[in-house]
């Protein structure tokens, strides 16, 4: 037999290098008793954000040797759909009979207080798996760009602390560890998401249309998230489910109105995701620094947002307009909710909670940190609430409820911050707040200002062009 196949000194930089990662990589994946290899299975599925229990890290060992030895192209997102249904199982369903009491209450209220109609689609109510099932597609899509840039720089570490002498070992074994640290991260992923379901109270709640698709567009509340919600606020559980309901079903009609506006968003956030850049060096500096005892440090480095490098002047830009945009979506919908739920005993002290909860990292929050370094500014989401407000004070609810038809009509972020210049294009300025003209008293005003002909025939017309 050849030295070659025996993996001579000559072979080192080659095959050899190359077999001795791969019986590496097979050792520490072998699953059941990791002793002899000194890893800890427990901490290992720690570094995943998993729980310790054996199926969790089976799942987990499973997910990665597969990986290990088909490796693929790009990443193999089945891994994040079946990890988050693994962490969402396992928890009750709540009752879903005080949600669906409310929806047909929260559509009258709504059609009192806004011009955009309910959605063709009934609200539903939904277990935490059924909303990992109908919503990870759209996580995936926006997690994507940000895992690509993370696999990537990873890599680049790795060539660049190789030993010259395992150059060619690291060049064969790239698509497996390319793959390896694709499935690791969806993994991650899933992780969010499964943990996510247990926070979420509806299918609005992320301030984005998470779910989409014949029937998904009437939005949907998590009886199990609002119970948990409802617990600790000293009101009525019932008043509780019936606000949440009424947020849901005006998100849900905003989005349904404004065709365009799931798809700008996504592709805005995406398109912020593909500019970031991985902090290579912060990589460097924790591989030096992690303690093998504690590698959830891992998970605690890529859920927290730790690689992600401060925003360039582009980035800057492109997160403002990013701000802006979900500041508007939940300001409108606070302003909706609270004209719409005035008759609900305790509502300023729930909207305060929600207010509250938003603040101190909800789950919008948490999904947008760990997804691409996005922090949501509360002080945004006043002004825009603030904004809209103002409109409908000053122009009415269909002017308003009108600046949704299209992009170019919102609010800009300088009017967001300067409300005077909203008005001055709408033509509000010297409006009084609170004296909305109807339909006659405005067809008046113009007739009497020369502005439209005397209606034929009509006496009014004729006394009125005297």
């Amino acid at each position: 037999m050849s030295a070659h196949e025996h993996g001579g000194p000559e072979d080192r930089d080659g095959d050899g290098g190359f077999e001795e990662l791969q019986r590496i990589l097979r050792d520490m994946l072998a699953g059941g008793d990791m002793g002899g290899s000194g890893i800890d299975a427990e901490q290992f599925a720690k570094a995943a954000g998993l729980p310790g229990d054996p199926a969790a890290m089976q799942g987990l060992f499973n997910t990665l040797r597969g990986a290990m030895q088909q490796p693929t192209d790009g990443i193999d997102w089945s891994a994040a759909r079946r990890t988050a249904i693994e962490v969402a199982g396992g928890s009750p369903a709540g009752d879903p009979a005080p949600a669906t009491r409310a929806f047909p209450v929260a559509t009258l209220w709504l059609d009192e207080v806004t011009d955009l109609g309910a959605t063709p689609d009934a609200p539903r109510t939904l277990s935490r798996i059924e909303w990992v099932q109908q919503s990870v597609d759209t996580w995936i899509s926006l997690a994507e760009p940000v895992a690509e840039s993370i696999t990537a720089a990873l890599m680049d570490a790795l060539r660049s602390q190789m030993p010259e002498e395992l150059s060619g070992a690291l060049q064969g074994a790239a698509p497996m560890l390319r793959s390896v640290g694709g499935a690791l991260f969806a993994v991650q992923l899933g992780t969010i998401v499964g943990k996510l379901s247990g926070e979420v109270v509806s299918a609005g709640d992320i301030g984005i249309p998470l779910l989409a698709g014949p029937g998904r567009e009437g939005g949907a509340l998590l009886p199990g998230g609002v119970a948990a919600f409802a617990e600790g606020l000293d009101q009525d559980a019932e008043a509780v489910t019936l606000y949440l309901a009424v947020r849901e079903l005006a998100h849900a009609r905003l989005f349904r109105h404004s065709k365009w506006l799931r798809l700008h968003l996504l592709t805005a956030i995406t398109d912020y995701a593909r500019g970031i850049s991985i902090d290579t060096d912060r990589i460097e500096e924790f591989a030096r620094e992690l303690d093998p005892e504690h590698p959830e440090q891992i998970q605690e480095l890529i859920s927290g947002g730790a690689l992600i490098p401060p925003k360039s002047e582009a980035q800057e830009a492109a997160h403002g307009r990013l701000e802006t945009m979900l500041a508007l979506i939940e300001g409108w919908v606070d302003v909706v909710t609270a004209d719409a739920a005035k008759r609900i005993p305790g509502a300023d002290a729930i909207a305060e909670m929600v207010r509250r909860r938003r603040a101190t990292g909800g789950p919008a929050e948490h999904a947008f940190a760990a997804l691409a370094g996005l922090e949501l500014r509360p002080r945004r989401l006043r002004e825009a609430a603030a904004l809209w407000r103002l409109v409908s004070d000053r122009g009415g609810v269909a002017v308003r409820d009108g600046l949704w038809s299209h992009p170019d009509l919102l609010p800009t972020s300088e009017e967001l911050d300067h409300p005077a210049r909203l008005l001055e294009r709408l033509g509000l300025a010297d409006a009084a707040p609170g004296s909305e003209p109807d339909e006659f008293d405005a067809a008046l005003a113009q007739l009497l200002d020369g502005e439209l002909p005397p209606h034929e025939g009509g006496e009014d017309g004729t006394d009125s062009a005297k």
